[in-house]
Parts: C-alpha cells; structure tokens; sequence
C-alpha cells in the first residue's frame, strides 16, 4: 500500500487481495489488483495527488468498471446489458431492437 493510507485503505487492500487468493489468484496477482483497485478509489475520492481521467469523470468506481470489463466476452456485451444503458440513454424502440441493432443505436 502507498504510504500515507488509511487504515479504511489498509483493511480494503487485505479484504479484496484475501478474497482473489480464495478465487485462486497467485498472491502476487492477488496484491497487484488489491493496489490497483485501492489506488483507483484513493484516486476517485481525492485522497490521491493524481488521478487518472476514467477515475474521475465517468462517476463508476473501481468495482463497478471491473465487473462491466469481466462480462466482455468474445461478442461483446450481452443483448440485456446494451438494453440497460440504452435504457439509461433514453434511446426510443429500444425494446424491438436486437443485439445488432442496440449496438449501432448506442454507437458502437
């Protein structure tokens, strides 16, 4: 952990490093994607000097822009979760489209 951290930091590193070694992660990668998640919420919430642009702007944390990444697979997002932010941007028909369609409708 950076020097200078919290003690809620602290108990966040161990948390999420404790929870990827019970997945199977090595201990190494375990204390790689503990950091890099603790550093993005230090980012986002202002305790760190310097944050990275996604970090602030797009208003998701850490997490949530982790778990849309983990259900990329080969094809993409699913048909459900393009509804979900089409439905979020308001686009009109979007109940009628298909996969296809909602991807071109979101700009993809």
């Amino acid at each position: 952990m950076p020097a200078g951290s919290s003690a809620k930091r602290e108990r966040q590193y161990e948390h999420i490093k404790e929870s990827q070694e019970e997945r199977g992660t090595s201990e190494r990668r375990a204390k790689e994607i503990a950091a890099r998640t603790v550093n993005k919420e230090r980012a986002r919430s202002g305790e760190s000097r310097t944050a990275s642009g996604t970090s602030t702007r797009d208003g998701k944390s850490a997490y949530a822009r982790g778990g849309e990444r983990s259900h990329r697979g080969a094809q993409g997002p699913t048909r459900d979760q393009l509804y979900a932010e089409a439905r979020k941007k308001n686009i009109e028909g979007r109940s009628a489209m298909n996969k296809d369609e909602l991807r071109r409708a979101l700009g993809r």
